[in-house]
């Protein structure tokens, strides 16, 4: 079992997970025990919907969510939609507005594409096919997953070396969409070029950012309201998962971007 300095002195759970393409590396804390993902539960979302892509199923330039948005709009932030609510707070493509409604717009659109209920869909396609077997997909698609730190490693694998979707399919969801779009990272303020793939945020050049000034600028992940996050750094063949279960503050973004740097230092090839 291996421990991380940076999270010695962090007052609550700290479960921690690493892996390349290939094997888990190392573990701190129980890797079964499932809890909250938060938004975590986006990236898994969003490989849903490129499964679907691949089965021709849906196209990224699907009508999908508000008055000219497309499945992209709503995979990467800039569809209009709130936080929360239905009601467009821009035209799409303006802006970048972090919302967890558009990502419930987003399975309610695949859903009716693949003709079953999403989290049924994900299941079946991702969940399944990963050997995700602690990670429940019930709960809302844009944050209400629970999963464990073993699972969540699994999917690291599959970002890193997919066999779910394509490569090309991968690629371009870790490169920035709609570039050069100012938006608000929840927690960490409003940046000027706030960089998205599908479904990940990109670190870009972010600062304050969650993950250390080590990890380059392409690294992809997200971090969610209940302690989690995932980051994927292909450059270096490694990706990390985190879980502590109680709401994210600022022991979370005291620990977290040396515990990132940590990671890399270690196990980044």
């Amino acid at each position: 079992m291996t421990t991380f300095a940076a999270t010695a002195d962090f007052p609550h759970t700290a479960l921690v997970g690493v892996t390349n393409s290939a094997e888990t590396l190392a573990l701190q804390g129980d890797p079964q025990q499932v809890l909250a993902l938060a938004s975590v539960t986006k990236p898994l979302t969003a490989w849903g919907v490129f499964v679907a892509i691949e089965q021709g199923l849906v196209d990224l330039d699907d009508a999908a969510g508000p008055e000219g948005s497309t499945l992209q709009n709503l995979l990467d932030h800039t569809s209009g939609l709130p936080f929360e609510g239905d009601e467009p707070q821009h035209a799409p493509g303006a802006r970048r507005t972090y919302s967890n409604a558009g990502f419930d717009a987003l399975a309610t659109h695949v859903a009716g594409a693949v003709g079953m209920d999403f989290a049924q869909w994900m299941t079946q396609q991702v969940v399944g096919p990963l050997g995700m077997t602690s990670t429940d997909v019930t709960g809302r698609p844009s944050a209400g997953a629970q999963s464990s730190i073993a699972d969540l490693l699994a999917f690291g694998r599959e970002v890193l070396h997919p066999t779910l979707i394509t490569p090309e399919l991968r690629d371009y969801a870790l490169t920035v969409s709609h570039e050069g779009l100012r938006g608000l990272v929840p927690g960490y303020g409003t940046f000027a070029d706030n960089q998205w793939g599908l479904g990940f945020e990109l670190k870009g050049a972010k600062t304050p950012h969650w993950t250390g000034d080590t990890l380059p600028a392409e690294t992809a992940g997200h971090f969610g309201a209940q302690g989690s996050f995932l980051f994927v750094d292909r450059s270096h063949d490694v990706a990390a998962a985190f879980l502590s279960g109680v709401p994210f503050g600022e022991d979370h973004k005291r620990i977290w971007p040396g515990l990132t740097d940590e990671i890399l230092a270690r196990y980044g090839r």
